[in-house]
């Protein structure tokens, strides 16, 4: 060290650092980690949540929709609960992608036109049953995601929201061009289900529900299960997820083509219930509003996206009374529940419950201990 560094000599008194270390209180030690962690928001009353969380509350509000026509059995009821459960469909379809594994679509729009158009054309030109076409409509949603994810699902965030925006946009802008899929007029005179002896709306709505409550409840399966937890783990991190030996292209590959796979299938319930469609019936703002009930319900939460579908599309029903200010105080309204309820209205739970498995294994273990 050099000469002229100064040192503090013992008459000088200690150093100023000294005397602040000296005269300063009893220091408050708190518990290693406390306060670090946020503080969970009040949620509802735990019975509340059990009782909603219960499996026979899924099934009470399944036999609801399909009682729904002996509640109501007026026309316009009727139209615009296929309308929301279709949407339900839908968004069911897109909380896969989304909300499951993360993967931001712009443009699942697209899943829906090709199940329609497929369904529309084969049931007009070669005169086939509307439900002949399902098993073709489920080939042609896979072709479709594998020919749209395949170049696109290795981007990530934005880049991928901008690309499947883009193939979006083809779609419906190839229909629009093409002669077998009628150009700008679309497809008339698609067929529906049948009556089965009921008014023809009325058999109509209840396909749609039979078939609405199958995707729900395979689409809140596919999510406990292990294939679920993998597209959780890519949506958190995908880097770690691939660091812990799970192949992620292969999983966003999966999840793309479920969601397709759901798309195409409401289009064909969509195809039946409005007997016509066009190319305008598949534009931007239908991504944007299955979107926006994703996001809406909760993100990753299968019994919370149903409640965002049903608010998105049964809501500006029930303002109709506003005239035209009716959308403005629909944009207010969701304005209003995203600042003040931004993780959803029903989110998805964090904790996992264990399985049966590790049940057993833990009375095991405890029975182990005690002997």
């Amino acid at each position: 060290m050099s000469q002229d560094t100064h040192q503090t000599s013992p008459e000088e008194g200690p150093s100023g650092f000294v005397q602040a270390v000296d005269e300063r209180g009893a220091a408050v030690v708190a518990a290693a980690g406390k306060g670090l962690t946020p503080r969970r928001s009040a949620g509802p009353p735990k019975a509340v949540s059990r009782a909603l969380s219960h499996p026979l509350f899924a099934w009470a509000v399944v036999a609801f929709a399909i009682a729904m026509p002996f509640i109501n059995s007026q026309a316009y009821a009727i139209r615009i609960s296929t309308d929301a459960l279709i949407f339900v469909m839908l968004a069911v379809g897109l909380n896969v992608v989304v909300g499951y594994c993360g993967l931001l679509d712009l443009g699942y729009a697209a899943f829906f036109a090709i199940g329609a158009y497929t369904s529309g054309i084969l049931a007009t030109t070669f005169d086939w049953h509307i439900a002949l076409t399902v098993p073709f409509v489920i080939i042609a949603a896979v072709i479709g995601g594998l020919l749209i994810g395949g170049p696109t699902l290795r981007l990530r965030s934005d880049y991928l929201a901008i690309v499947t925006l883009g193939f979006g946009e083809i779609i419906r802008i190839t229909a629009n061009n093409l002669d077998f899929t009628g150009g700008p007029n679309g497809i008339f005179g698609i067929p529906d289900f049948g009556n089965f002896g009921l008014r023809t709306d009325i058999a109509t709505y209840w396909v749609t529900a039979g078939v609405v409550s199958l995707a729900v409840l395979a689409s809140a399966r596919l999510g406990r299960g292990r294939l679920g937890r993998a597209w959780r783990f890519v949506r958190e991190d995908e880097d770690a997820a691939e660091a812990m030996g799970i192949h992620t292209y292969k999983i966003k590959f999966a999840a793309y083509v479920t969601g397709a796979i759901f798309g195409g299938l409401a289009g064909v319930l969509f195809a039946a219930h409005q007997t016509a469609i066009s190319p305008m019936s598949f534009n931007f703002l239908w991504s944007a509003l299955i979107l926006m009930a994703v996001v809406l319900g909760g993100m990753g939460s299968t019994p919370g996206v149903v409640v965002g579908a049903l608010v998105i599309s049964l809501l500006p029903e029930l303002l109709r009374g506003a005239e035209n200010w009716r959308y403005l105080v629909f944009g207010v309204l969701l304005i209003v529940v995203m600042i003040f309820r931004p993780q959803g209205i029903w989110p998805h739970r964090v904790s996992e419950k264990p399985s049966k498995i590790e049940k057993r294994r833990a009375r095991e273990q405890a029975k182990g201990v005690s002997a």
